[in-house]
């Protein structure tokens, strides 16, 4: 460096090198990009642990309907007991499907021939309502972690740009004139990181859960449906 350079170097203003210092002097594009990132991180967190104790609360409530549904109470004090209030998860599969049972016997018309495929067709929308309710804005989170780097990324481009520019105009080369933007710029990069990490591992472990609650939903109807339609033969060969 000649002594002109180091001249400029040291008449220099010390930058603010604090994670607060370098978004305030950092470009109004790449406090957008910052700001825009934590926000969507933050609503990454939300959606995290909204979701963490939906699918605890979901798997206790299956757990209880389980040791409720085979303990050898009847089907329709079962129903009484669970019509009454909300149902989700099994016992909204069991619920829809004893109405539909109970709509077959209703009135003068025994609907009961092709009862065991509308039984069917009920427990299969249910289960699709379900697993809606568990997989929903957890879209969010996937996109996220695929296009938070590049949202950081695009803060990361448009920085260098600026600090060059500045470089430019003040022609001088020195580190202290180039660390800063250089450090703004590199800092978008790591909050995209900071919002698209979380999410990514997050959206795993939660789609992992939701397909386990859906194998759990398909198996009791598979099971559900073979008890309704072990009684409809019954009924039909009593009625023959």
């Amino acid at each position: 460096m000649n002594p002109a350079d180091a001249m400029q170097a040291a008449q220099a203003p010390v930058a603010d090198m604090t994670l607060l210092g370098l978004f305030l002097q950092a470009h109004f594009v790449v406090k957008l990009v910052m700001l825009g990132l934590l926000g969507a991180s933050v609503w990454c967190w939300s959606i995290i642990v909204d979701k963490t104790l939906l699918f605890r609360r979901t798997k206790a409530e299956m757990d209880a309907f389980e040791d409720a549904f085979w303990s050898g109470r009847s089907l329709e004090e079962l129903y009484r007991s669970f019509n009454d209030r909300p149902a989700t998860g099994l016992a909204a599969l069991f619920v829809a499907a004893m109405r539909e049972w109970k709509r077959s016997f209703e009135g003068s018309g025994r609907q009961i021939q092709s009862l065991s495929q509308r039984i069917d067709k009920v427990l299969d929308v249910t289960i699709q309502r379900e697993v809606e309710r568990l997989d929903s804005r957890l879209l969010f989170l996937a996109s996220i972690g695929s296009a938070g780097p590049y949202i950081g990324l695009f803060g990361t481009v448009w920085g260098i740009m600026t600090a060059f520019t500045s470089i430019a105009a003040s022609k001088n080369t020195s580190l202290a004139v180039v660390a800063p933007g250089i450090a703004e710029a590199l800092f978008a990069t790591a909050i995209g990181l900071f919002a698209a990490i979380p999410a990514v591992l997050a959206y795993n472990k939660l789609q992992a859960t939701v397909a386990k609650s859906q194998s759990r939903l398909e198996g009791f109807a598979d099971e559900f449906s073979a008890i309704l339609s072990r009684q409809i033969d019954e009924r039909l060969s009593v009625a023959a």
